[in-house]
């Protein structure tokens, strides 16, 4: 695994495309048992070399119901996203993750994952790669329990996605119980 996390570390596949040298951002290890697969790192993961360290990583932290030290603790959670470098910015926020990351790296990094009981699958990216039928966000969502054990979708926590969370009540009462649940129970086994 340390190999592979080496090698995804030192990847140029797409640096002609990116606003900034690459700088792959990812976290896993062999006994990880959460998997998080979202979009891409943002500004300031960029800048610390920290996975999901933003207002998004706070606001994903309180959904599971999960401490710093334990959410970056590769041995528990692994961070794999649909692209590891930060794409730049768009008109309505960051540019999406890089295509060329996932169909290269996650096959080899999921190989190396094989305690993984539950995958959030975080914003319309990583769930268009990894569910079983294409449907909206917000449909992927509310039947969330439909794609257990392997997956669980969810929104981007983004502070952008405010408008979704405000039209969405039922997530934050409903699933996000459920999510800390399944996140406890696993953790805890």
């Amino acid at each position: 695994m340390e190999e592979l996390l080496a090698q995804v570390r030192n990847c140029t596949l797409c640096t002609s495309f990116l606003p900034l040298p690459p700088k792959p951002i990812l976290q896993a290890s062999s006994q990880a048992r959460i998997l998080i697969i979202g979009q891409a790192p943002g500004q300031k993961a960029h800048d610390s070399g920290i996975p999901w360290n933003d207002a998004s990583g706070n606001r994903l932290r309180l959904w599971m119901n999960m401490d710093r030290d334990t959410f970056y603790d590769p041995t528990q959670v692994a961070i794999v996203p649909m692209g590891f470098c930060y794409p730049g910015k768009g008109s309505g926020g960051d540019l999406p993750p890089r295509p060329e990351c996932a169909p290269y790296w996650h096959e080899a990094i999921l190989r190396h994952l094989p305690h993984i009981e539950l995958t959030l699958l975080i914003g319309q990216y990583a769930q268009r790669q990894y569910l079983p039928v294409q449907q909206p966000l917000t449909e992927a969502v509310r039947e969330a329990e439909r794609f257990l054990p392997a997956y669980w979708p969810l929104p981007h926590p983004s502070p952008r996605n405010q408008f979704w969370l405000r039209r969405n009540p039922w997530f934050e009462e409903e699933m996000v119980p459920l999510l800390r649940e399944k996140v406890a129970a696993i953790l805890h086994a």
